[in-house]
């Protein structure tokens, strides 16, 4: 429990007067499994009063909940073990395209299945192969089978989003962390707080990579057990921005 003193500009928070402010850290053992549930420890994080009902009409709620949803998709994209898998199986439709769903952040050819035979990013919420389209001025868009040679499928490196309440544990303490300490940033502006929460966000990161790694099972070569799978970049060490 830290006691701070500190002035506030919010509106919705006590009208810029002095106040003394009883801050309760958020627990990073306690069970979180909604967004509302999330919200209101952030907002507890931040010296504001829990709420029952996520009234996007609500501004603080508002911004809180954007914030939650912002860093959950932030730190997601980094491609974690859990929200990544290897070599899974697009089938084109009756137009050769193939369609990228919502839930996908990252997708990229598997390099064991194609080599480098292809170069695909996500346009227009379809797959897009630079490759083929440069090399031999082909509908960059078109995945016919007589390039695919695997099938008729073309496999793929996927890392999917997944809704805050699917989030293991370890990855939603470390989202609401982050996003407290942004939205201590955006509604309060005071730098004591915002140095406490700047340590809370930095120990479940740290809580983070423990989890990874056991789950991983990553060796000192950059793969794990299950797989070749290997890549020079690591995630973790992007999270520090």
């Amino acid at each position: 429990m830290i006691i701070f003193l500190f002035y506030s500009l919010g509106v919705s928070l006590t009208g810029g007067s002095l106040f003394l402010y009883l801050y309760d850290m958020p627990n990073p053992n306690k069970a979180v499994s909604t967004e509302l549930d999330a919200v209101n420890q952030i907002l507890s994080a931040v010296g504001q009063a829990p709420v029952t009902t996520l009234d996007l009409q609500n501004p603080e709620v508002y911004t809180v909940l954007q914030t939650l949803r912002d860093v959950s998709r932030e730190v997601q994209s980094e491609g974690w073990y859990f929200n990544t898998e290897h070599d899974v199986e697009f089938t084109p439709n009756s137009s050769d395209e193939i369609a990228v769903a919502d839930d996908i952040l990252q997708i990229d050819a598997n390099r064991e299945a194609h080599l480098d035979n292809f170069a695909i990013i996500v346009k227009d919420g379809k797959l897009y192969d630079k490759y083929h389209h440069k090399h031999d001025n082909r509908d960059a868009f078109k995945f016919p089978a007589t390039i695919l040679g695997t099938g008729d499928h073309l496999h793929c490196d996927v890392v999917y989003f997944y809704q805050f309440n699917n989030l293991p544990y370890a990855f939603q303490a470390h989202v609401i962390a982050k996003s407290a300490r942004k939205v201590a940033t955006k509604l309060v502006g005071n730098t004591d707080l915002v140095r406490v929460l700047s340590i809370d966000e930095e120990q479940t990161k740290a809580a983070l990579m423990e989890y990874e790694t056991r789950q991983g099972d990553y060796s000192m070569f950059g793969w794990n057990d299950n797989g070749n799978y290997y890549s020079s970049y690591q995630p973790f060490k992007a999270l520090a921005r």
